[in-house]
């Protein structure tokens, strides 16, 4: 439990961690090769507002008006822009900066693609050049619009007068005022321009927008010039910061923040997880103790998310499976009362066919011996004999067809399958009439029976099979009657029942034989047993009709007899004793 649970935590937060991760590094690499180039992509649309705004102000005659100059500082302050526009005679016009000489000087050498001189650099013991030589000295590198800067040949020189010659008046001018620059600074021992890095990022015929690095200072910036459509030169120049160095900058804040990001993260997730990894725990719990057939705990957290969808789903599969189980257990111990039944049934039968055996094996013994000796026609002239015979025959005969017809009783009450008739009756009468329909035989054995006179009392059984528990009851106890020879027949009203009592004087059943009169076949004093034609089936009979009304029964022993006891329901409209 413990480990799943703290898994699970560590789980999450490793995940969490690992995007975090994956996340600051894709910003690395995203930094890395990506935003100078839309750094530079903002900064041309920023280049080409400030143009679109002023070719529209050119167009519109408002170049030079109070609300176009607010709004091109507006644009200027906004993009870092510095904005210039030169007439058809190289005036300016506006410019967004003070030194429009510098800016102005630019727009000519991008659009005239002036002589550019390279700082000069004499040689260790040469002297310096005079002005003189300065003014005759051919310059060393020319760049046109058509030719890129190299050494001048002579051809070249005379191709680039008549290109001056043919241009129009303003460039001509242009031109001729740079060169004079140009001598005039080589006069002056002053430096030439500094070479430029330039790369074409967008060139339209109104317009270039350009890179331009310097060589010496690394500074580098964007620059759009050329002409609007009403014939004014414009530039439009913005610095491009150190992209580089702010990339590099931008990747070490976020490492730092990525760190620090991901500590705080990966503490709050490991907390927060704990809130998550509860409710599963308590899952697990459920689950582990179902495993062990405890379904009594309930998942009770609420959450508005699956795990509580999963909670009721496992509150249900608990209560789906304690059902099952039970049915199940159910229907096994029916299975197993169920086979105990067939095997207590084969066990019954088994015993029935060697009790059965065993009883009728004297008789049919006793059957063949004396029919065999009327065959064989011993004592014929005998008349006397003869009838001996007859009546042991006769005599067997009747116990075995009592016997089988009490086995067929008992069979049928073992089994249900004799119906039971719950009737009201008044079992005092019942009781009264067989002790008188019995009186002659009780007289015959020299037995005294003894009953008060008790008021009547109305139960609720089957009447015949009542007079057949105390049938047996009394026929046992005159069969087994001795010393005083003394039957006495009890009545007792209890609560809601009545006990009826049989009891005999003479010798009392063994200990040891008690538990075991009830069952079928066994006698207590066999030869007894034997003599007066006894089966060992009658207190079975008792038992299985007692068990069929689910009344109590039982016997007691005392010193000078055994008592019999069985009792009924009453319903209330009894007599007390008299």
């Amino acid at each position: 439990m413990g480990k799943s649970g703290y898994s699970i935590r560590q789980q999450i937060t490793t995940i969490f961690v690992v995007l975090l991760a994956g996340t600051i590094l894709l910003l690395f690499l995203i930094n890395n090769f990506f935003l100078e180039s839309f750094y530079v992509a903002n900064k041309q649309k920023s280049l080409m507002t400030a143009y679109d705004a002023i070719n529209q102000a050119g167009n519109n005659d408002t170049i030079g008006s109070d609300d176009f100059d607010v709004e091109l500082h507006k644009l200027c302050g906004k993009y870092n822009l510095s904005v210039i526009v030169l007439d058809s005679d190289s005036r300016t016009v506006i410019c967004s900066t003070s030194d429009s000489e510098m800016l102005s000087r630019m727009l000519l050498e991008n659009l005239f693609q002036p002589i550019i001189i390279m700082p000069y650099q004499p040689e260790p013991g040469q002297k310096d050049k005079t002005s003189e030589d300065t003014e005759t000295e051919t310059p060393e590198y020319i760049e046109t619009p058509d030719q890129p800067a190299g050494p001048l040949e002579d051809g070249d020189a005379g191709e680039a007068d008549k290109q001056s010659m043919n241009a129009p008046l303003w460039m001509s001018v242009s031109a001729e005022t740079t060169a004079e620059d140009s001598r005039e600074r080589n006069r002056n021992n002053a430096p030439a321009p500094r070479q430029k890095q330039r790369e074409v990022l967008k060139e339209e015929d109104n317009y270039t927008i350009e890179r331009v690095t310097d060589v010496m200072t690394t500074t580098e910036y964007l620059e759009m010039w050329g002409i609007l459509d009403n014939g004014f030169l414009f530039m439009v120049r913005s610095p491009v910061e150190a992209i580089r160095e702010s990339v590099d900058i931008a990747n070490r804040f976020l490492l730092y923040a990525g760190l620090i990001a991901a500590f705080l993260g990966a503490a709050i997730v490991y907390v927060v997880s704990a809130r998550i990894a509860k409710p599963i725990h308590h899952l697990a719990d459920i689950s582990e103790r179902m495993t062990h057939m405890d379904f009594d705990v309930k998942f009770t957290d609420r959450s508005s998310s699956e795990i509580e969808n999963l909670g009721e789903n496992i509150n249900i599969l608990s209560a789906t499976l304690e059902k099952t189980i039970s049915e199940l257990k159910t229907a096994n111990n029916e299975l197993k009362r169920d086979i105990e039944k067939k095997e207590a049934i084969d066990k019954m039968r088994q015993e029935f066919l060697s009790n059965v055996s065993h009883e009728l094996k004297t008789p049919i013994a006793l059957i063949q011996g004396y029919a065999e000796g009327l065959q064989a026609g011993i004592n014929d002239d005998d008349i006397e004999s003869r009838n001996f015979y007859c009546d042991v025959i006769i005599d067997e005969a009747s116990k075995m067809n009592i016997m089988v017809k009490k086995l067929l009783t008992l069979n049928q009450l073992e089994f249900g399958n004799d119906q039971i008739a719950m009737e009201r009756f008044d079992v005092v009468s019942l009781i009264r009439t067989y002790v008188q329909n019995s009186e002659i035989l009780t007289k015959q054995e020299g037995i005294e029976v003894k009953m008060r006179r008790y008021d009547p009392i109305y139960v609720w059984a089957d009447e015949f099979m009542t007079e057949e528990v105390f049938m047996n009851y009394f026929s046992n106890a005159m069969h087994h009657c001795a010393g005083d020879k003394i039957i006495e027949v009890k009545l007792q009203k209890k609560e809601s029942c009545v006990r009826i009592s049989v009891f005999n004087t003479g010798e009392p059943i063994p200990e040891d034989s008690l538990e075991h009169v009830w069952e079928k076949f066994y006698k207590v004093d066999k030869a007894r047993t034997r003599e007066y034609g006894g089966s060992g089936v009658g207190l079975s009979i008792v038992k299985a009709i007692m068990k069929s009304f689910n009344q109590e029964y039982g016997v007691i022993n005392y010193d000078n007899g055994v008592e019999f006891w069985f009792e009924l329901d009453t319903t209330g409209a009894s007599a007390e004793d008299a």
